[in-house]
């Protein structure tokens, strides 16, 4: 009988329910009323005419000053803070000419002294009341749905966590049995009607609540607090999920469909930094942008960052078909949906191709140029040096010669730290690619070269990270070429944000180092790809584990360790995670006959004269090769 009378009102319209509580405010501000005269007078008085009429006027400006003041727009589900200090402030408003006229004028036949007591008395009623709809209503809910619903935690109270729980709540698809903060002066308080548990209370919680799910809802906090967190959860058999940062939530607001799982990008790299805005827009608004690579891991998160900043027009081009389809689908969906008015043009060739390349500028006529095509697999380009040079240097200096014959105001090469006292074929080639654009830059060129430099990216086209992903999910072996390695890591838009910014920023011949933060041992990332699968590692310490870590030893060309500075000169740009580094270079004159020279040899094919003219040409080169 209980649950059919709860589920009829829970399920009533939105007006009948508005109306309901309308008539329970009405009849908790007759009942204030009585009870502030019978403190006043010690007895029930009788219901003499100015006693009725007080009624009367005091529930018609209770229910306008609510009704403006909003209190019947909220959600009568729940009782919490900002339900609180809603009524509170529209109490305080009631209190004002209610007080004046029965208490400072007087009204006679009603005692004076209800002015003040009668609104006081009221709060407290109708904060029962609406305490006791929200619990009706939960009721009611619980009975026929809790059998169906996970219970969660909320690991953080602070604003993030309580938009979280309004809209949890909001969608009653989930239980939330209270929140879990790092602040030890919150433990034990009430937030919005839930419990405030402390993190060493997490096992007991989560046992005596049989908690499935903990959502973080710490945007701000660091990744290393971050790391440290998933990681206590893990011993707990729950599942984790996590808002994205405060720079990623649409508007700052929380949704529950904000929440997702916890990816290798949330425990890795730098804490994040609000890209700065002038910087992004300064070569991209209103401007005619070409993307070279634009298929590609870092190419396609360019292209996505540029349509966001209003360019006047956005040509992609890539060699491969696949991959040019698919940003240019992504890039004109987005475009039709968000109403941008942007040209999106898909040229598909290489860079290696200079009649191409030329067309490409004459045609199009591009203001800033981003290059982003290259080969970058170490292993793959060991093996192909004769493509790789190609491409990765002569395709630049197909692009920077076409840029300077077309007055383009801006190039901006995407290199590597693997540039950086190069040991692979890949990162020579890199080099060599910089050099050509710092040589062009000191003949006084109109236009504006420069360089930015940064480690690896999770995420991207050959990443260890999707690799480690599928070897976990296969059973193992997780495979490491050495437990010593480090790398640097970024994740892929702050990557795209920076090169941008970079490149704002430039001058004409600057080599912009990134700020990847504090190198991740590879062991530690597999480690961590393996946790997030939702396995165990299989080592000595646990023998029972799900997935082996095995060691197998560097491939050709690899470092153990990465580098982003040549030396010890590089200097702080206007952006603080941006510095600059002015490096040597060899001079255009130098350097023009011995790119005639090095396209002689990929014609006649011939790799081991290619690697040594690299070596020549990059006399820190330490490659593995000795032919």
């Amino acid at each position: 009988m209980w649950d059919r009378v709860t589920q009829t009102l829970t399920s009533a319209p939105r007006l009948l329910k508005r109306s309901l509580v309308l008539l329970s405010d009405a009849l908790s501000c007759a009942l204030a009323s009585l009870i502030a005269i019978y403190l006043r007078l010690g007895y029930v008085p009788q219901i003499t005419k100015p006693i009725a009429l007080s009624l009367i006027f005091s529930v018609a400006l209770c229910l306008l000053i609510f009704w403006i003041g909003g209190s019947y727009r909220t959600l009568f589900r729940y009782v919490g803070e900002t339900t609180v200090k809603l009524l509170s402030r529209n109490l305080l408003v009631y209190a004002i000419p209610y007080a004046i006229i029965f208490t400072y004028y007087g009204v006679p036949g009603v005692p004076r002294t209800i002015g003040l007591l009668q609104p006081a008395i009221l709060l407290l009623v109708i904060l029962a009341e609406r305490t006791l709809l929200a619990q009706i209503i939960s009721l009611s809910g619980v009975s026929t749905r809790v059998a169906d619903r996970p219970t969660v935690l909320i690991y953080g109270s602070g604003s993030a966590g309580r938009q979280l729980l309004g809209a949890l709540r909001q969608s009653r698809e989930m239980i939330v049995a209270g929140f879990v903060d790092d602040d030890l002066s919150l433990s034990g308080q009430t937030l919005d009607g839930l419990h405030v548990y402390r993190p060493a209370q997490l096992r007991d919680v989560i046992a005596k609540r049989q908690v499935s799910d903990v959502f973080l809802a710490i945007p701000s906090a660091t990744r290393k607090r971050r790391n440290e967190i998933v990681a206590a959860l893990r011993a707990h058999s729950v599942n984790v999920r996590t808002l994205p940062g405060m720079l990623d939530l649409a508007h700052g607001r929380v949704k529950v469909s904000d929440l997702r799982e916890v990816e290798t990008d949330d425990l890795l790299g730098r804490n994040r930094v609000a890209p700065n805005d002038t910087l992004l827009r300064r070569n991209i608004t209103g401007k005619r942008v070409l993307v070279t690579g634009a298929g590609g891991s870092i190419g396609s998160e360019l292209c996505r960052q540029i349509i966001d900043n209003a360019p006047a027009a956005i040509f992609l081009l890539d060699h491969s078909e696949f991959a040019l389809y698919a940003i240019h689908r992504e890039l004109t969906l987005l475009a039709t949906q968000e109403a941008l008015n942007v040209e999106i043009f898909p040229v598909l060739g290489s860079v290696a191709v200079p009649d191409l390349v030329g067309h490409v500028f004459a045609a199009h006529k591009p203001d800033v140029v981003f290059h982003a095509a290259a080969y970058k697999h170490v292993p793959l380009v060991e093996e192909n040096v004769v493509e790789a040079v190609r491409n990765n240097v002569l395709g630049t200096a197909n692009i920077a010669l076409a840029a300077l014959r077309h007055d383009v105001a801006h190039v901006v090469l995407i290199s590597t730290d693997k540039a950086v006292r190069p040991t692979s074929i890949m990162g020579t080639t890199k080099r060599l690619a910089e050099q050509i654009l710092q040589a062009l830059a000191a003949k006084d060129a109109k236009t504006c070269f420069s360089m930015v430099r940064f480690g690896n990216v999770l995420g991207s086209s050959g990443s260890v990270v999707p690799l480690f992903r599928a070897q976990a999910h296969a059973g193992g072996p997780v495979t490491i070429t050495h437990r010593e390695m480090t790398r640097y890591f970024m994740v892929i838009p702050e990557a795209a944000q920076l090169v941008i910014q970079a490149g704002a920023m430039a001058r004409g011949g600057e080599v912009f180092l990134l700020d990847m933060g504090d190198p991740v041992k590879i062991i530690d990332l597999a480690r961590s790809v393996i946790a997030l699968s939702g396995l165990t590692v299989r080592d000595a310490d646990n023998p029972e584990g799900d997935v082996e870590i095995r060691e197998v030893g560097l491939r050709p060309g690899e470092k153990l360790y990465e580098e982003l500075l040549i030396d010890t000169t590089s200097e702080p740009s206007d952006h603080p995670l941006i510095m600059k580094a002015n490096e040597s270079f060899i001079s255009w004159d130098a350097l023009n006959p011995a790119l005639e020279r090095l396209a002689a040899l990929i014609t006649a094919n011939d790799a081991p004269a290619l690697i040594a003219e690299l070596k020549r040409l990059v006399p820190e080169f330490t490659g593995y090769r000795q032919d």
